[in-house]
């Protein structure tokens, strides 16, 4: 019984999250073998004032070196 957990910054949608969720169950059915109903994910979110990289927020980060194009939610 497989159980993986996925520690993130917030701000993806519901919906990316859930097909997220469905990649890495289906990683897990393909490599090992294992039916779907008995594999567990789980999204840990932090904001990004309380997940730190490199001696800064993700808040301070994302403010600094944002890429061009890229846009997050931001909560």
């Amino acid at each position: 019984m497989p159980e993986v957990h996925v520690f993130m910054a917030e701000g993806r949608t519901d919906e990316q999250k859930k097909k997220a969720m469905a990649d890495i169950t289906q990683a897990l059915v393909t490599n090992f073998g294992c039916p779907s109903d008995v594999v567990t994910v789980q999204i840990i979110e932090s904001k990004w004032t309380e997940k730190m990289k490199g001696g800064k927020t993700f808040e301070e980060r994302y403010a600094e070196e944002t890429p061009p194009g890229y846009k997050a939610r931001l909560s």
